[in-house]
């Protein structure tokens, strides 16, 4: 051992009586990290570092984040990487694998007995109150089926390590389990960070998991022409990059309630090509809130029918709603007995030690009180204070007066559920230069697949933030790590594809999403042009010194007309427009790359930073430099890497439709009659054309020549004419522009506006005419609107 390692070891403060990942029973290193940890001996401190720095880098760069919640509001937080893995051996691994299995196999007979014959209450292996009375259990889906006969399909268990070594399950996951997506990135950024190392580390993949489940959830499609979709409650939802980073991975749409609807039993998509049939939904929604008709009245994120295509067996929902129920803490209880009853055989993996204690009141188990349990030296109930575990069953309560118990009881109807205090294990931690040891629990994840149930490989450690494993949640400091299922032999690299590719049907572009895109391409277009107004007008006020000059006044007068006040260095109304391509942007981001988000995220923060720093005049305009320069690239990133969608042509039409009617409001402000001396110099300006002007016409500037290469040019990317030729081409190609030889209202209206400019001369183009093109194109909005959009 060299006295790197000896000394890391020296400093690793185990505590006696609990259980450790790293250091056996014997106090000596477990085998199976063994060759991690003389690879970490090797690093120097400064080494050690950068490569930590390597994986927080990556996780900011994908924008990997969790949504903070306290009292005042819910804030996006940077993921909380625990750079040293958890490493368990494979053969131990094992093990757990047969035991997670066996229970998923168990909690899909409970479930089909639930929400069928109900034998298990019965008999009396259940109690009444605990199933009708909890909130998670959904009364108008009994009866109901899936299609495929299985209710569920993923899931997820909370794991951990007691004193003696053995594995035991904290808790059940069956709604709709999170943290899978997380798994990934924690991976690919633990993988950065031990670069040289795991290649050769013999860690189980984790992508065959993923790529087997994206099968199993294929063949449960009905019919070729049937969709399938995963459902999310929306961007405020605390998991929501991890919905969007599985959307991408899978190359699955991520909808949202308002994408679906429900037609004569059959779950239909919105989308830009009309109503689309999806038939399998993984959810990311709580199962109350999905359907408004028949669940919670009060639901806006649910889609009002859904169980409807339930009973009709149209539609599979990964997981079947009304899973939930077998979260409760008090199923726990009854799992073991179950478990012999059922398949003849014990629990392999047991779990918790968990009792019903309410049996002798029959009280309800209402959900204001349910899953509070608390991992801690204590024990944790849902009542309010401490149970003594060793008394529990027989009703005597540590320090309380049965009497005071009872009235609690009396007052609140709930029953007691009583579990056994826990001692987790540790595992290592980087903690100020050195490792310590904290508490952790693993979250593991079960696929059905049509040759049964396959366990991810691994999954995801919550680490303590200190040794008081109360602090686990990343909401109250805890972070996360890597698993890595380590073998005795290397792991084989994904066999290339011998066969020719297979190019996958387009998938249908929801109506919602389309509207989000083309509005993102107006934003940035409209925030673009007024960063290159407000440029001008300060360049300007740096040369003339004065707000009153002519034309800055002149300006300043006409931009207060649409809500723009020069008189800020940078307008607040700037900033209003990056919020709201943000909030567009961030609607779509399944569709939408990092580098376009994290581009679009540096815009706005420089906007707000140089609103509370900029001067009037010079260093305003400089400001807007820099943010015009930014701007460009934004779009340059997204135009030019974006794939040839649909949803690509609604950006692009959102882009156009904005540049045209920007340059037709800034021609009829500039080239007006009654327009101070220099705007025409400066409609030029803001148009980007000032070389290409001076070149063409070979002379100062005039309406007619302004209004030529600004208006009429349909080689110039800056004027009308350019802008109208691509709406044309785009929305010729959208679904429905031509039906039997005939055009749409829209593609006729652009036609129509396209040739009434195309045939225009300059000398027609005075303030009025192009006042009421500015309306035309509004007008031409309004048609995309209704015909795709609604």
């Amino acid at each position: 051992m060299t006295t790197r390692l000896a000394d890391m070891l020296a400093g690793y403060d185990r505590r006696p009586g609990i259980a450790d990942e790293l250091l056996g029973p014997d106090g000596q290193m477990r085998p199976v990290w063994q060759q991690f940890m003389c690879n970490l001996a090797r690093q120097s401190p400064e080494a050690i570092s950068e490569a930590f720095g390597r994986g927080d880098k990556y996780l900011r760069d994908a924008g990997v984040f969790f949504r903070h919640y306290s009292e005042d509001a819910s804030t996006e937080r940077d993921w909380p990487l625990s750079h040293v893995p958890v490493l368990i051996d494979a053969g131990e691994w094992a093990g757990i694998e047969a035991g997670l299995i066996q229970r998923a196999e168990l909690l899909e007979h409970v479930m089909a007995d639930l929400y069928g014959p109900g034998e298990l209450v019965k008999s009396g292996q259940l109690p009444a109150s605990l199933v009708a009375q909890n909130p998670e259990w959904l009364r108008p889906l009994v009866g109901i089926t899936p299609p495929g006969g299985h209710f569920l399909h993923f899931l997820a268990f909370e794991i951990g390590r007691s004193p003696d070594g053995t594995w035991f399950v904290l808790g059940d996951r069956t709604q709709a389990p999170s943290g899978a997506g997380f798994a990934l990135e924690n991976r690919v950024a633990t993988s950065r960070v031990f670069s040289e190392f795991y290649p050769r580390a013999r860690v189980e993949r984790l992508a065959p998991f993923f790529r087997t489940f994206r099968d199993a959830l294929g063949e449960l499609r009905l019919g070729h022409d049937s969709r399938i979709g995963i459902l999310t409650p929306g961007q405020h939802n605390d998991t929501y990059f991890e919905h969007i980073y599985i959307a991408r991975y899978l190359g699955i749409p991520l909808l949202e309630g308002e994408d679906l609807s429900v037609e004569n039993g059959q779950a239909m998509i919105r989308t830009v090509e009309g109503p689309r049939p999806v038939s399998v939904l993984w959810r990311r929604l709580d199962g109350h809130m999905a359907d408004p008709l028949e669940l919670d009245e009060g639901s806006r994120l649910g889609t009002p029918g859904l169980i409807g295509a339930l009973r009709s067996g149209q539609l599979t929902l990964v997981n079947a709603l009304g899973s939930g129920v077998l979260e409760s803490r008090a199923m726990l209880a009854f799992l073991p007995a179950i478990a012999r009853s059922l398949l003849g055989a014990p629990l392999r993996l047991p779990n918790i030690a968990t009792w019903w204690c309410g049996a002798e009141a029959e009280r309800a188990y209402v959900g204001s009180h349910t899953d509070q349990m608390m991992i801690g030296p204590a024990l944790s109930t849902t009542l309010p204070f401490e149970i003594d575990a060793t008394t529990a069953l027989g009703g005597r309560f540590r320090g309380i007066a049965r009497p005071s118990i009872d009235a609690w009881i009396e007052a609140e109807g709930a029953q007691l559920v009583g579990q056994e205090a826990v001692t987790l294990s540790t595992t290592p931690a980087w903690v100020d230069g050195g490792l310590q040891p904290r508490p952790m629990t693993v979250r593991v994840f079960a696929a059905r697949t049509a040759q049964g149930w396959r366990i991810m490989p691994g999954g995801y450690a919550r680490i303590g933030r200190t040794e008081d494993a109360t602090a686990l949640a990343m909401q109250r400091g805890g972070s996360v790590a890597d698993v890595w299922i380590v073998g005795d032999s290397p792991v084989a690299s994904p066999a290339p594809a011998t066969s020719a590719p297979q190019r996958s049907r387009s998938g249908a572009l929801p109506s919602r999403a389309a509207d989000n895109l083309f509005w993102l391409g107006r934003y940035v277009e409209r925030a673009e042009a007024t960063i290159r107004l407000v440029r001008a007008y300060q360049l300007r006020l740096a040369e003339t010194g004065s707000p009153d000059d002519p034309l800055p006044a002149w300006l300043r007068a006409q931009a207060e007309t649409i809500g723009l006040d020069l008189a800020q260095p940078v307008p607040e109304a700037l900033n209003g427009l990056m919020d709201a391509a943000i909030t567009c942007a961030s609607k779509v981001r399944d569709r939408f790359s990092v580098d376009g988000w994290r581009a679009l995220q540096d815009l706005a923060g420089s906007a707000r930073r140089m609103r509370r720093s900029a001067r009037a005049g010079d260093d305003a305009g400089q400001a807007m430099g820099v943010l015009l320069r930014k701007i460009t690239g934004f779009s340059g990133l997204v135009h030019e890497n974006m794939y040839r969608s649909s949803g690509w042509r609604f950006l692009t039409l959102g882009r156009s439709l904005e540049r045209a009617e920007q340059m037709a409001a800034s021609l009829a402000w500039l080239t007006a009659s009654d327009a101070p001396e220099g705007s025409l110099g400066m409609a030029v300006e803001i148009g980007d054309s000032v070389m290409t002007h001076q070149r063409r016409y070979r002379g100062s500037s005039n309406p007619a020549t302004v209004l030529d290469l600004l208006a009429l040019d349909d080689r110039n990317p800056r004027s009308i004419l350019f802008q109208l030729d691509d709406i044309r081409d785009q929305t010729d190609r959208l679904p429905g522009a031509l039906r039997n030889g005939q055009r749409s209202d829209l593609s006729r209206a652009v036609l129509r506006l396209h040739t009434d400019l195309a045939i225009c001369t300059p000398a027609e183009l005075d303030p009025a005419r192009l006042q009421a093109l500015r309306g035309a194109l509004g007008d031409l909005s309004s048609l995309l609107h209704a015909a795709y959009l609604s």
